[in-house]
């Protein structure tokens, strides 16, 4: 009867050959053969993730060298036409005369269970080794994967989120779009709260809002770099730029009115407006910085604290291209060119549109 299942394949008699397959799987479900037919019949049915179970388990189960070569035979015309289609579908994306914004793709956090299954759904999307894949998938926090335009992105992203790996897209227009005002002190907190700030043209002025209408606070550190005269393998003097000290930041998003407020740590005047912290004058920065923050917890108790940006900086510092686009709204005395202050306002940029 396989003989016969062979023969109607040949002829392309699929109705023959299901109606023999049947019969088989009943008589010798566990014959090599009839699975071998089986996943023939999926493919040919466009069942093809049923038919690829059948040639990997053919693949581990199966001893028959002939068996062995079809199997792989079999795999390789799916993954063929699965390549075929996804370049069909990326040439029709990139036709599309729409969404030609530059954008990027960002990997969300995978637990350590789940990344097994997603690093090779993962490979098999962005067609990678599985060991690469499992590499770029993130535990922690996000990974900015690839930057370019978003109609591109958005068809990985979407086939990615089938597979179940988080992720997102946003446009750098997006970004752009932000609002983004320099708070230099508080000058009420009850019934709502005063900002005295500055604005992107650094006109001075102030903004009142109820705490309720913040959804998002993001704090991260960025680098302080400064010239230092070190010794060189040679014993020679040399100029080296190294990280001397490190500017706190913190971000509150107020979406309502497609606005953050950014604090930081040397440019909020602790000793002007309404008095957060008793001595200002006589504390440290960092004492003083370290009380805001708590005060700040206190009046948003129920808001999430974004706190990864260091490791999404270590995968975005490379994307100079990109981050030029991007304004980072950060007042920092900066001796030469670095791409830490635009990485920061991309990451809060992020979550304020997500």
């Amino acid at each position: 009867m396989i003989e016969q299942v062979a023969i109607a394949f040949e002829h392309k008699d699929y109705k023959t050959a299901a109606k023999l397959l049947k019969q088989l799987q009943k008589e010798s479900p566990e014959n090599p053969w009839v699975q071998y037919y089986l996943g023939r019949l999926h493919e040919v049915s466009q069942k093809r993730q049923d038919a690829e179970k059948i040639y990997r388990q053919l693949l581990r189960d199966t001893r028959n060298a002939k068996i062995v070569t079809l199997a792989r035979q079999g795999l390789r015309r799916l993954q063929e036409i699965e390549l075929e289609e996804r370049q069909r579908a990326i040439s029709q994306a990139k036709s599309e005369p729409n969404n030609t914004e530059l954008g990027v793709l960002v990997l969300e956090p995978l637990s350590t269970e789940m990344k097994i299954e997603a690093s090779r759904k993962f490979a098999q999307i962005m067609q990678l080794d599985p060991y690469t894949a499992r590499l770029l998938l993130p535990s922690r926090g996000w990974r900015l994967y690839r930057t370019g335009q978003v109609r591109e992105l958005k068809f990985y992203g979407k086939q990615l989120q089938q597979a179940g790996i988080p992720c997102f897209w946003a446009t750098i227009v997006q970004i752009q779009q932000i609002q983004v005002y320099q708070v230099k002190h508080f000058q009420a907190s009850t019934p709502q709260a005063t900002v005295v700030c500055r604005n992107e043209v650094n006109q001075l002025g102030s903004l009142t809002f109820d705490w309720s209408e913040v959804t998002a606070r993001v704090v991260g550190l960025l680098p302080i770099f400064e010239q230092v005269v070190d010794v060189d393998a040679r014993r020679k003097l040399e100029w080296k730029i190294q990280t001397q000290d490190y500017a706190q930041f913190c971000d509150l998003h107020i979406p309502g009115r497609r606005c953050i407020l950014r604090l930081y740590d040397n440019g909020y005047e602790f000793q002007q407006g309404l008095e957060i912290i008793p001595q200002a004058s006589q504390n440290t920065i960092r004492i003083n910085w370290n009380s805001l923050s708590s005060w700040i917890d206190q009046q948003l108790p129920q808001v999430k604290i974004w706190s990864d940006f260091t490791f999404f900086a270590d995968t975005t510092l490379d994307q100079t291209e990109m981050l030029s686009h991007i304004k980072s709204h950060i007042d920092l005395f900066r001796r030469e060119q670095t791409n830490w202050d635009s990485a920061f306002h991309l990451y809060s940029g992020l979550v304020f549109v997500k």
